[in-house]
């Protein structure tokens, strides 16, 4: 029962990446906004996050160095598409490469370095009891966290004016110019705040979910938080329930391997890429149900002038 336990926990910890990294492209793409660099920024924020944390040693100054660093990736993203109206797929993808290349060159130094031993978060009197403490108690307060997020989030794009400001940029950018509202500011602020929850994510990743750096450690985790928001259709509570759902695959593989399953431990580490590719087939057979959920402008650029 406490190995269950242990892997349920493990879950959320896994999910907890993948949510953080998806809302903040949600808030992207509710503006209209593709972003495909999250694995660069979750890269140089994961780095980011992981030095700041070893010469302060503090992980909650690894967590703010982290969102800085993919606010400041996302900042330059923004400037590219939105004013200069490069192409949004391509300049994503130069990101996620220079992020890649970048982190693995400015992280030579700190390969060896560890970092401060972590303390434990048990939630008094809760912690201790049987299964449910393991399972929900024992947790980082960031995994908490994540999930009070995604419900601010819910109230923000559908219970105020910002949000429905915000939702509206990325239905119809000409309509909101029509009104006054500074469509480039709002795409731009739309794609910082992204930013900042992917470099979270990352800084997560290398502080707490593996307390170490090593080259590429984000490992694909920027592609499957791509995936997710489509297959939640562009929605926080969704989003949070599909990144638990490919946390659980992920942590399946160790679990299996604990339980002396007789499986290659090359297939186990496929699961969590296998299931993003078999959702990603399932939700492209009906593109009708995808285009009535996708915000109208994704991806379209915008000129104020026309």
């Amino acid at each position: 029962m406490d190995a269950y336990a242990l892997l349920f926990a493990s879950t959320l910890s896994a999910g907890t990446v993948l949510a953080l990294a998806a809302l903040g492209l949600l808030i992207n793409e509710r503006a209209g906004v593709i972003n495909l660099g999250a694995e660069g920024m979750m890269l140089c924020a994961a780095l980011a996050g992981f030095a700041a944390t070893v010469h302060t040693g503090s992980t909650w100054i690894g967590f703010l160095a982290g969102m800085g660093a993919g606010a400041l990736l996302a900042a330059i993203f923004g400037v590219l598409v939105i004013w200069l109206n490069t192409n949004q797929s391509a300049t994503g993808l130069a990101l996620s490469l220079f992020g890649a290349g970048f982190s693995a060159f400015a992280g030579l130094n700190y390969v060896q370095a560890k970092l401060p031993e972590s303390p434990k978060y048990d939630i008094p009197f809760l912690a201790d009891l049987p299964v449910v403490g393991p399972a929900l108690f024992r947790l980082h307060p960031l995994v908490y966290g994540t999930i009070i997020i995604a419900v601010l989030l819910v109230y923000f794009l559908y219970r105020t004016r910002a949000g429905l400001i915000l939702r509206s940029v990325g239905e119809s950018p000409e309509s909101a110019h029509a009104l006054g509202y500074n469509v480039r500011m709002i795409r731009l602020g739309a794609v910082m705040a992204g930013g900042a929850l992917c470099g979270l994510a990352g800084a997560y990743v290398s502080t707490v979910y593996t307390p170490l750096w090593v080259e590429g450690m984000v490992a694909g985790r920027g592609w499957i938080a791509l995936a997710l928001t489509t297959f939640a259709t562009w929605r926080p509570a969704r989003i949070l329930l599909g990144a638990y759902l490919f946390g659980g695959v992920t942590m399946l593989q160790f679990h299996l391997q604990a339980t002396g399953v007789h499986i290659a431990s090359q297939l186990l580490s496929m699961l969590p890429y296998v299931a993003t590719i078999v959702v990603l087939v399932l939700i492209s057979r009906n593109p009708a149900w995808i285009r009535a959920n996708m915000p109208a402008s994704l991806g379209k650029p915008f000129y104020p002038g026309s």
